[in-house]
């Protein structure tokens, strides 16, 4: 017995288009493989900035090496009376120069970790990860009897191994937004107008207070001042996360190149 089936015109009108969407969107998916996305509901994601009306920035300095920097840029901070911002200490710099450590805390700033060994942990196994946050996190503690929970990485490096370790450590990733390249020492007028330009509400700025960084603390009063010019506050990053639920922010699996913490010796 032969059977026939008879297709409605319209019914193989609607197949044909949703052929055409499915092949359409594994093609997008195939293209854009390398550009998906960490973050996705209940999964961990690094703080680039907060989405906020507000014009609040926060002035983020990461150090892991060296002493002649850091008090010329507390002196700036407190002649301009910046009193938030937050420093990302690495953990061997801090047991080296527990008194510069102490300065920046009587200062009243946030005090964030910059890990330990100054290394990609992209590279590392997960216990290796796990054992450089957390002895960095007993030797901040211990230096100044508060425990961080903000952690910028060495050489800004995660992927999603990094979150979700980190996140189990009760850590957030902070990134930035705003990367002023004073670690390039491009010249201080330079660092002035990328930061000034570039900042927008919710802004985290990344500057450095390392001795290879030697333009920071001459273009840091400009910056402030222009700033201020331009209506901002500033607030350290654990404020301006609270300015915002951060929960829907999505953020790339690697950072982009030329990003500002790419050597050891600029942070």
């Amino acid at each position: 017995m032969n059977v026939f089936y008879v297709l409605n015109g319209k019914k193989l009108k609607k197949y044909f288009f949703i052929a055409i969407a499915l092949i359409f969107s594994i093609g997008i998916i195939y293209a854009e493989r390398d550009n998906i996305t960490v973050f996705a509901p209940q999964q961990p994601a690094a703080i680039y900035s907060v989405p906020t009306d507000k014009k609040v920035v926060a002035l983020t300095f990461d150090i892991s090496w060296g002493d002649k920097r850091i008090e010329p840029i507390l002196e700036v901070l407190k002649e301009k009376k910046v009193t938030q911002a937050t420093f990302f200490l690495s953990a061997p710099w801090s047991q080296s120069h527990p008194e510069l450590v102490n300065k920046i805390k009587e200062a009243g700033f946030e005090i964030g970790s910059h890990g330990h060994k100054h290394d990609f942990y992209t590279k590392m196994t997960d216990e290796e990860i796990r054992k450089q946050i957390s002895t960095a996190h007993t030797i901040l503690s211990g230096i100044t009897g508060q425990e961080p929970n903000l952690i910028r990485m060495p050489n800004g490096d995660f992927d999603k191994r990094v979150l979700r370790i980190a996140e189990e450590l009760k850590y957030k990733v902070i990134q930035w937004d705003t990367d002023s390249l004073d670690w390039m020492n491009i010249g201080t007028d330079k660092i002035i107008n990328r930061v000034v330009t570039r900042s927008h509400p919710g802004d985290i700025i990344l500057l450095h207070a390392s001795d290879t960084v030697l333009q920071t603390h001459e273009a840091l009063p400009v910056i402030i001042d222009q700033l201020r010019g331009n209506g901002y506050d500033f607030v350290n990053v654990s404020q301006l996360i609270s300015q915002s639920d951060t929960s829907g922010k999505t953020v790339q699996v690697k950072p982009e190149p030329l990003q500002g913490d790419l050597t050891a010796s600029a942070s």
